[in-house]
């Protein structure tokens, strides 16, 4: 049996420099959807071709290319960071919360890769 229950999501996170020029490069060359700017927290998230995945665009000052990170689904973060905590998963700080948006928490597997959990807070996530 699984330590957490996903969802059928997942969101690929990462680091740009400028989230309005990236989600246009991306909306024109792949075709990719804009689903929203929010950017009071820095974020852009769009949607792929492939059902349930999407490509979230964090801005910053100095974007680490190549730095991607997997973001999985779930319905209940505390509980599933409990029980990855149990199983003597690695944690990197508190659980951050965007109030009516998304609650997120990065682990690490056993190579130091880092792999986060989120629960989607809006209306009808």
């Amino acid at each position: 049996m699984p330590v957490v229950k996903l969802d059928k999501t997942i969101t690929l996170a990462m680091s740009v420099s400028d989230r309005h020029r990236s989600a246009a490069w991306y909306a024109d060359m792949l075709e990719f959807k804009l689903l929203y700017h929010m950017d009071d927290a820095g974020w852009s998230e769009l949607e792929t071709k492939t059902p349930g995945v999407t490509i979230g665009l964090g801005e910053h000052a100095e974007p680490a290319p190549g730095n991607m990170v997997p973001v999985f689904g779930v319905d209940d973060i505390n509980v599933e960071r409990a029980n990855l905590e149990a199983a003597g998963v690695r944690f990197d700080g508190e659980t951050e919360t965007v109030e009516g948006m998304v609650s997120t928490a990065t682990f690490y597997d056993p190579d130091g890769n880092a792999l986060m959990i989120a629960q989607d807070l809006t209306e009808g996530g």
